[in-house]
């Protein structure tokens, strides 16, 4: 059983993968880890980027600039779509790969871009991680990334509102209130997945 989990930047959906890793031992595959893991120095990935991207993206010891990186496609729709279209393919790979590996196991992936990378089609069912009060949501960002309001802003402007993710998943974790809450709303969602 492969459960998809999306939604936007500072929605929460960690939070809800640690309490299906921690609380019901599912295997959480992360599609920004294995982002952050085939970028690294001399990869395949990273050398098609700085195709795209030119040098000014890496730093001086080669490595990638996350920030630099972040800050051009966060601020260039046409970018934006380079780099997905670029990541898409190695992120889809590997997490495949990773599924094969665990495929006895109950697996969620934790993917952002899960529509936009098509992989909803390897799902059996998909869950929506959303926050309706956004400035709880653009502090989580600042606070996981380290950056001001102005371009934790910026992050949340260029992505899809919750009704993208509401409309297109079966089921949704509003992330608003208290742990408990979030374990109730994943307890209910997972006593409906095993009945099917």
């Amino acid at each position: 059983m492969i459960i998809g989990i999306t939604g936007s930047s500072g929605a929460g959906k960690s939070t809800v993968c640690e309490i299906l890793k921690n609380e019901y031992h599912v295997k959480v595959i992360n599609a920004d880890k294995i982002a952050k893991e085939l970028s690294k120095k001399g990869t395949l990935y990273l050398l098609e980027i700085v195709e795209k991207f030119g040098e000014e993206i890496l730093l001086e010891n080669e490595e990638l600039n996350r920030k630099k990186l972040a800050n051009i496609i966060y601020h260039n729709e046409e970018k934006r779509n380079q780099l997905n279209e670029c990541t898409f393919k190695y992120i889809r790979k590997e997490i495949e790969t990773q599924i094969q590996e665990h495929k006895e196991e109950l697996i969620a992936i934790d993917v952002p871009l899960l529509f936009e990378a098509n992989l909803q089609n390897i799902c059996n069912t998909t869950i929506a991680v959303i926050a309706k009060n956004k400035e709880a949501q653009i502090a989580r960002i600042m606070e996981r990334d380290n950056i001001d309001k102005i371009h934790a802003q910026a992050r949340l402007n260029a992505q899809h509102p919750n009704e993208f993710y509401t409309s297109r998943c079966e089921f949704v974790i509003t992330n608003d209130n208290e742990i408990a809450d979030i374990e109730k709303q994943i307890e209910e969602i997972l006593n409906v997945i095993k009945s099917k």
